[in-house]
C-alpha cells in the first residue's frame, strides 16, 4: 500500500532531497523560505514507515512541487471485518 501527498509549491532541489530525512535538517530556499518547523516531520515519517517494514521517498521538480510517498507492505495492512 502506498500513501502519497503532493504539493504544488516551489519544489526541492535534487541535491537537497537526500537531506530531507535527516533529523533537524532544513533546506534554505532563500527569500521563499518561511520560518518554522524543527526539521523532524519527514525523519519521523521515514522512521515510522521503516518500523512497519516500509519506506518513504520524495520526488520533486523545482518550480512545480514535490510528492512524498510512504510505502507499507501488504502484511501490515489489516483487513476490514
Amino acid at each position: 500500500m502506498s500513501l502519497s501527498v503532493t504539493d504544488t509549491g516551489i519544489g526541492i532541489p535534487a541535491a537537497a532531497i537526500t537531506r530531507l530525512f535527516q533529523p533537524f535538517s532544513q533546506i534554505d530556499f532563500g527569500r521563499d523560505r518561511r520560518p518554522g518547523g524543527a526539521g523532524l516531520g519527514l525523519p519521523i515519517v521515514k522512521s515510522l514507515a521503516q518500523l512497519h517494514g516500509g519506506s518513504a521517498e520524495v520526488q520533486s521538480i523545482e518550480g512545480e512541487g514535490a510528492t512524498v510517498t510512504v510505502n507499507l507492505p501488504a502484511w501490515r495492512i489489516q483487513a476490514q471485518a
